[in-house]
């Protein structure tokens, strides 16, 4: 079991970011990304050859979970646990002779329980989730800009407002995890836990839709059995974000008629406490 209190993982990028605001009362640190969408137009930094990588799916939740390795180390991490899977999750670990160092969700999820809670217990791994986090049990919380460090391996963290206010994506070399920000063909839904369509449309057009085009998009969910995209993909076909302005795009959002997912009565304030006590 790691000492966090002596072994740091979420430490800040060796420079400081400069941080400025962006509407009223929202301070938020931007990422320092290119400016241009052209993937030639950013030199691209090789991930270590040493990445060991699996996507999971839950079908009841539609959730994908992804585990990140370094392979000469052999310690890992999770994004996106599912409670129901936390079996296969541990077993898949050993199997690959790992050692589970941190697990972390994208955000507070309203549709399914996360595994953060169990996946402590059962291999002693930290937690972790965003500083605007209202979970109440996370042994780690990082903030926009913060690197994720799993052996050799770092991810950036990026606040991605919009979905809920908690949203944040990683982002590596060749790829971003987006959570519910950026999906598939689609952008995650603003009308609960304190969503906001104009954040969201900041959040992407002025944040992830900046890295190159060629950047591998892994979404928390899909319902389409589609497994990944690149953001020239969905920039070029993604029916959310063929919009003209920020108005229209918090119109379109504003406009959607949907159903409240069947467990956010349950979801909701189990996730707070990492999924213990949830009855699953």
């Amino acid at each position: 079991m790691h000492d966090l209190t002596l072994e740091k993982r979420f430490a800040p990028a060796p420079q400081s970011k400069p941080r400025w605001r962006r509407g009223v009362n929202r301070l938020v640190a931007r990422l320092p990304l290119p400016r241009r969408r052209a993937a030639a137009a950013t030199k691209r930094v090789d991930l270590p050859p040493t990445l060991v990588f699996r996507q999971l799916f839950d079908p009841v939740s539609s959730t994908y979970t992804y585990l990140l390795a370094d392979a000469d180390k052999r310690e890992a991490l999770l994004i996106d646990p599912v409670i129901e899977r936390s079996e296969q999750y541990v077993r898949l670990v050993e199997e690959l002779g790992l050692e589970l160092v941190v697990a972390v969700d994208t955000h507070l999820h309203a549709d399914h329980v996360t595994a953060l809670g169990r996946l402590r217990t059962a291999t002693g791994c930290a937690t972790a989730m965003g500083e605007m986090t209202r979970s109440e049990c996370v042994s780690q919380t990082f903030a926009d800009s913060e690197h994720l460090r799993v052996g050799d391996l770092r991810l950036q963290a990026m606040y991605t407002p919009g979905h809920t206010d908690d949203s944040y994506s990683f982002v590596m070399p060749d790829r971003v995890f987006t959570g519910d920000t950026l999906l598939i063909r689609g952008t995650g839904r603003t009308d609960f836990q304190n969503g906001d369509p104009a954040a969201q449309y900041d959040s992407l057009f002025d944040g992830l839709l900046h890295l190159p085009g060629d950047t591998l998009v892994y979404p928390a969910h899909d319902y389409n059995g589609m497994t990944v995209s690149t953001i020239d993909e969905e920039i070029r076909f993604n029916p959310r974000l063929q919009v003209s302005s920020k108005a229209a795009y918090v119109d379109m959002m504003n406009a959607l008629d949907l159903d409240d997912p069947r467990l956010i009565d349950v979801a909701v304030p189990a996730n707070r406490a990492c999924g213990e006590g949830s009855g699953q």
